[in-house]
């Protein structure tokens, strides 16, 4: 009895929890399943959603990128202090080459130094912070002449009806997961991720795929940086402060495995959407903004718990 129920709950739990999830939450907020709320959802969680696709490839080498909050506050304020400087355009693209370069760096770092991804990545955050309060000088940044701009399309936009953000975070996600699914460098991340020795026996330089995994996460970053720039016309020191958390708590909750070799983009796709739901539930429900970063911290605990029970076949010790 006890296997049979573990396996379901390895298989299915977190996706029975967000439904009964959803019809509790609908019962009580009749405003929860409106057309107008879940786009309201799917446009919260695009910037979220364009970084967990970077970050997603990064996991599946079992290896992790806690420096996409803070890169994510940067290059907002790139993105935002920049238009007013050169423009649009250019400002679009030193956001993206300084996104690729410091996840460069990272990778650097993490594949060919050997560090530690945790440790990397977290004294990268703190680096990051400090960049950006000395680039900005401790203030706040705003697009100037923010009605005459084709800058806001990307935050306020809409395309065949949909919002331009997430159109972009879908396109992001089908670039992504056909990289995963159907070209060769997408079967080096599932290989370094599943078993690293192997793959190195078997021809392939884990080294670069780790590098390249970093790059992507730093690229996808800028993206959702540029579309955070151009939905708020401006931007803060702390705009991005805690969404390394919300990233890495939508991959889980997809059932991509922190162990790596095991995910899909779509996985994400889905963790990020289930994630985005449950915290606009709460509010609907009237809970305080701060219970969705407990309600954050109980599912990662959650499907790391699954997770592990999955790749040791039962759910308890």
């Amino acid at each position: 009895m006890e296997q049979r129920v573990g396996s379901v709950l390895r298989r299915h739990g977190l996706i029975i929890a967000f439904l009964v999830f959803l019809v509790g939450v609908a019962v009580n907020a009749s405003a929860f399943l409106t057309p107008g709320n879940i786009m309201d959802v799917l446009r919260q969680v695009s910037i979220t959603g364009l970084m967990a696709v970077g970050v997603t490839f990064v996991v599946l080498t079992g290896r992790l990128d806690l420096s996409v909050g803070s890169l994510l506050t940067l290059l907002t304020v790139i993105v935002v202090d920049q238009h007013n400087v050169v423009g649009p355009f250019p400002a679009i693209m030193m956001t993206l080459l300084a996104g690729a370069c410091i996840g460069a760096f990272n990778g650097v770092l993490v594949g060919f130094v050997g560090l530690n991804a945790l440790i990397v990545t977290l004294a990268m955050l703190s680096f990051l912070q400090g960049l950006v309060l000395f680039y900005s000088g401790g203030s706040n940044v705003n697009v100037e002449n923010a009605q005459a701009t084709w800058f806001a399309v990307f935050g306020r936009g809409t395309f065949l009806g949909l919002p331009v953000p997430v159109v972009i975070f879908l396109l992001g996600a089908l670039i992504a997961g056909l990289v995963l699914q159907f070209t060769s460098f997408g079967r080096k991340v599932y290989g370094v991720g599943g078993n690293e020795t192997a793959s190195i026996f078997s021809g392939i330089d884990a080294r670069w795929t780790v590098f390249w995994t970093y790059v992507i996460s730093g690229l996808a970053t800028g993206v959702a940086a540029i579309v955070m720039g151009s939905r708020v016309m401006g931007a803060q020191n702390t705009i991005g402060q805690g969404y390394e958390l919300t990233v890495l708590a939508g991959i889980i909750l997809g059932g991509t495995s922190l162990l790596g070799g095991s995910g899909s983009i779509w996985r994400t796709v889905i963790g990020i959407s289930m994630l985005g739901f449950i915290q606009n539930g709460l509010l609907l429900l009237g809970f305080p903004y701060y219970v969705q970063w407990l309600v954050t911290w109980v599912i990662i605990i959650i499907a790391v718990w699954i997770d592990l029970g999955a790749k040791r076949g039962r759910i308890f010790a």
